[in-house]
This record gives C-alpha cells, sequence and structure tokens, in this order.
C-alpha cells in the first residue's frame, strides 16, 4: 500500500459543502488524516512516508459511475483507462436486466449472444462462473489474482433471470416459475448482489408484467437492495413509464433507482419540469428513489433492440428466422415505421437519427459512423432494407447511437436532488458513444466549468456522496478519516472530456492522479500496473 501525504490539496470532499484546503494523509488503503490549513497554522504539518504536492489539484472522492456496461471488459482488459482515466473507481455492472450471472450453460449461450453488441461474444473470456458469488469472486482474483483495475457493484439481472426459469416465452409465469425467479434473485443478492435491474424494453425482461416484477421487488427489498429499471418507454409513454416503476416499487416497498433517466424523442422535448414534479410528489409521499443521467442527448443501444417485443420471443435465432421471412419482416417493418415498436419507445423510427456505432462482423465495417439512413442512400435502397440486411448479416450484433435526446431535458434532470452520474458506457464497436469515455469530465468542465449548471461541490457531490448512500456504502463517496481511499485529483481550470462522436476513444485531459484502494492506478496522468480493485457486495 502506498503511504502518501496529499500536500496543499483543494478538499471538494463529496457532502456538497464548501472546499477547503488540507493535508490529506493515506495508508493501508485508507485516509488516515485530514489536516485542513487553518488547523495546521503554528502546527507540525503531517508527514509520510511519500509527500505529494498538489497545490492547484482539487482532491475529491472517486466517482461512481451508476451505470456502466464493463461486466465483461473488466476481465478482458487491466487497464481499462476508459474508465479510470475519468476519475471513475467503483462501477455498477448487471445492467438493464442482462448480463453473465446467474446461469447455466444454456442461458449462457443465450445471453452471450442477445448482447454481444454491449459485451462482444466473451470468446476471450473464460466463462467459469454460474451463480452471482461465482461473478463476483472472479471479479476479485481479476488478472493472475491480483484483482481489477476499479471496483465493481452487481446487480442481478431480472431478464436473465427470466431467461433462467422460463425462457424467452412471452407469457406469465407459472406459480413454479415466479417461486424460482424470486430464490435466483434472493440468492444473487445474498451473494453479494447489490439489488436487480430491468430491461423493459428487451426481450425477454419486458414480457413481466407488474405483478410479477413487484414479487421480485419484494425479495428485493426483504434483502436491502435497490431496483434499477430501465423502464418501457423513454419515448410515447415516458411519464406513465416512470409512473409505473414508482407505484410498482411503492407496493413492494422497495428502494427505486431509475436508470438513464431521460426524456427523449420529439415528444419529450421540453418536458423535463414533468418528470421531475411526478418525482418530487413521490418523494414527498415518502418514496425512496434516485435516478442517474449521462451529460448528452444521444442514446445508445443494440440495433435489434428497436425491434417490437413479439419479434424477440425465443430468442436470438427466432428473431433471425423471423428477419430472414419476408412476411414476417414486413409485418417487423410496419411496426416500426408506421406503428412504433415497444422496442423504439412507441414512436415510428426516424432513420436518419439512428448510427451504426459499432459491428460484430469487422466485414461490415463501413456501416460504422454513417446513419442506417445515409448507407441506404448509398446503396439506393430504403431504410429498411439496409437495417434489415445489416441485422441479419451481422447476427443481431451491432451497436447504435440514437439521436433523439434535448438538452433542455438534459440539463433540467442532472439539476435535480436525486440524481447521480452514470455513463451507460457501451466500450465495444468502431465509433462508440463518447459517453464511455467523457461522461464524468464532461459534467465537470462543460456543465460545471463552462455552462455553470452545477456549482463544482454540487457536481461532485453527484458523483460521489449520493450513489454511495444509494449503494449502501458506509465507508466510501466521502473524503473522510477512516474512509477508503479511493480517490481522484482533477484540475478544475482544464477537466474536460476528450471524447467526441468523431473520436470517441480521445482519454480526458486535467485528472493526473487516480488512487484505487489507496494505490496510484492512475499518476502523472498515465496508468499503472495497479489493479487494486475488487467486488463491492451488498452490506448485509
Amino acid at each position: 500500500m502506498d503511504d502518501v501525504v496529499l500536500r496543499d490539496a483543494e478538499v471538494v470532499d463529496g457532502s456538497g459543502g464548501p472546499s477547503y484546503r488540507a493535508d490529506v494523509v493515506v495508508s493501508g488503503g485508507r485516509i488516515t488524516s485530514i489536516v485542513q490549513e487553518a488547523a495546521a497554522a503554528g502546527c507540525q504539518r503531517p508527514s509520510a512516508r511519500r509527500e505529494l504536492d498538489v497545490e492547484g489539484l482539487v482532491l475529491a472522492p472517486g466517482f461512481v459511475d451508476m451505470h456502466a456496461h464493463s461486466d465483461l471488459a473488466l476481465l478482458r482488459d487491466p487497464e481499462h483507462t476508459a474508465k479510470l482515466a475519468q476519475g471513475v473507481t467503483l462501477e455498477v455492472i448487471g445492467q438493464d436486466g442482462l448480463s453473465y450471472a446467474p446461469v447455466d450453460d444454456r442461458t449462457l449461450e443465450e445471453v452471450r449472444r442477445a448482447i454481444t453488441g454491449w459485451n462482444g461474444y466473451g470468446e476471450d473470456i473464460d466463462f467459469t462462473w454460474r451463480s452471482v458469488g461465482g461473478y463476483l469472486d472472479r471479479l476479485d482474483h481479476g488478472f493472475d489474482g491480483e484483482g481489477i483495475a476499479v471496483n465493481a457493484a452487481y446487480l442481478v439481472p431480472q431478464g436473465t433471470v427470466r431467461m433462467l426459469a422460463m425462457g424467452w416465452e412471452d407469457r406469465e409465469p407459472t406459480p413454479q416459475e415466479l417461486d424460482r425467479m424470486r430464490q435466483l434473485v434472493a440468492n444473487g443478492l445474498r451473494e453479494g448482489a447489490v439489488g436487480m435491474s430491468s430491461g423493459l424494453t428487451y426481450t425477454p425482461g419486458m414480457y413481466a408484467e407488474d405483478a410479477e416484477l413487484t414479487a421480485l421487488c419484494r425479495v428485493v427489498a426483504e434483502h436491502g437492495g435497490y431496483y434499477c429499471p430501465h423502464h418501457r418507454s423513454y419515448g410515447a409513454g415516458a411519464l406513465q413509464a416512470y409512473e409505473e416503476m414508482i407505484a410498482l416499487t411503492r407496493e413492494a416497498g422497495c428502494p427505486l433507482h431509475l436508470a438513464h433517466a431521460t426524456m427523449n424523442f420529439g415528444v419529450n422535448k421540453g418536458r423535463a419540469p414533468e418528470l421531475l414534479a411526478l418525482l418530487d410528489d413521490a418523494l414527498a409521499a415518502g418514496a425512496d428513489i434516485t435516478l442517474d443521467t449521462y451529460p448528452y442527448t444521444p442514446g445508445c443501444t443494440t440495433l435489434v433492440a428497436l425491434l417490437p417485443s413479439w419479434a424477440g420471443e425465443g430468442g436470438p435465432e427466432a428473431i433471425l428466422a423471423r428477419l430472414e421471412d419476408d412476411d414476417t419482416a414486413a409485418r417487423v417493418r410496419h411496426e416500426l415505421e408506421v406503428v412504433g415498436a415497444d422496442g423504439c419507445h412507441g414512436v415510428p423510427v426516424a432513420w436518419d437519427t439512428v448510427e451504426i456505432s459499432g459491428v460484430a462482423d469487422p466485414a461490415l465495417a463501413s456501416y460504422a459512423g454513417r446513419t442506417i439512413q445515409e448507407s441506404a442512400d448509398a446503396r439506393g435502397e430504403e431504410p429498411w432494407v439496409t437495417a434489415r440486411r445489416l441485422l441479419v448479416e451481422d447476427r443481431l450484433g451491432s451497436t447504435i447511437l440514437q439521436h433523439v435526446g434535448h438538452e433542455e431535458n438534459v440539463r433540467a434532470i442532472m439539476r435535480h436532488r436525486v440524481h447521480t452520474g452514470g455513463s451507460d458506457g457501451i466500450l465495444r464497436g468502431a465509433k462508440p458513444h463518447p459517453r464511455a469515455y467523457g461522461t464524468f469530465p464532461h459534467y465537470l468542465g462543460r456543465y460545471v466549468r463552462e455552462l455553470g449548471v452545477l456549482s463544482l461541490e454540487e457536481c461532485v457531490a453527484h458523483l460521489t456522496s449520493r450513489p454511495a448512500a444509494r449503494l449502501r456504502l458506509p465507508d466510501r463517496g466521502l473524503v473522510r478519516e477512516g474512509y477508503r481511499a479511493d480517490l481522484v485529483l482533477f484540475d478544475p481550470a482544464t477537466v474536460a472530456a476528450g471524447s467526441t462522436y468523431e473520436a470517441p476513444r480521445t482519454p480526458p485531459t486535467g485528472i493526473p492522479y487516480v488512487l484505487v484502494d489507496g494505490r496510484f492506478a492512475i499518476e502523472d496522468g498515465r496508468r499503472t500496473d495497479v489493479l487494486a480493485g475488487r467486488a463491492v457486495r451488498r452490506a448485509p
């Protein structure tokens, strides 16, 4: 462990209170001493084996990414600078109801196929686990038993649980199947998961009715976790979808964390105040609610996710068979382009807003960075023809950016008192969303320094102590004596996201130091060989 005094830091401690100048001593993975400048006058200043002059830099708790898709990246990439370089020291994975535990052999293969666009197929990963506890143990051991780049907390994925208990069928579970799902969720929480996620525009999780979700949320509440839904619509039915999640978690007595809580598509332009009023009413009535957002307007998902839910019944092979049948594909097209598929949030798709960000098959690389409309125009064909071909030829592995957001909504929601930061960052693809590499410095550079939407102290609280409180982590999220030394040092005058839509993997600027468990994972702006991250398990 490093034993270091961070001399003359400008401490923004994560509480939201004013900053102060101090010497901060880190030893044994903990913050062992904080001596404020005023208190040090006329006294001997603290010392350690190493002294680092950080005058001019802000010292803050490490950032918590409340919505991450690094489920395999943490086991694939020991550097993981996509997140470390941003100052992230903890990621919450298992998002959107689909991840890799709990599984059996059949379900593992199905989920690998289903979310290839998010994480790759995983041919480079040794899937030795089948349970949530086994996956968390695998994260603990990481690379050669040393660990992983950053800490990680896990949500039991409801779609995977449903897949394991009853396959990909669009129906209500039998009492026995529901009992199995309850047991799987309970086991995952007992093994260390912090809550449960859902992807209610993704199959098979979207087939669950409210009664089923409420039953599972009761289990989550009994074990001290929280529910994190990607709810049923961010478009035509967005407000009703938020109301649905608030009502069912209230009935279940379960804390609620709203994933990437946006208001997108033309139907929701300027309607963020309606969402915030809904939240305020629920909070005033005693609801336990938090949310996360990313500071960008486009969304990001897979191309196959836009399809209507009925097209997904039976899993990936059944989807491909439907797309290859001309009559069924015509039905899919009609629902996408005319009716508004539930996978596209009830809004008819606009192909000029759907940009391909990555493909699974390198032979299809020419699609990346172009909208479906642009590729179709270049081929002299209708956009659906292009989209259908790409879905089939890429075996459902294509990822997209969907340019459907509104800046005024983004700014309004990030100001709310229960807001936290989440990148929703998909790291795969030729041109991933820049949020994967830039969310946290973009908050600090763009929305704090340039626009003044948030004060520095308030923004740091959104990114640190608020998520730590949601995760029930008693010794993270604040700069306090005795707390874990997951810390970031950044220059408030220069911190900024380097990632852009044209160059999305460009690293940020102005973040020279990041400590994980008291060890320098980023030092002088460069990645060290430290692998101090571990699985962060639910507090008992």
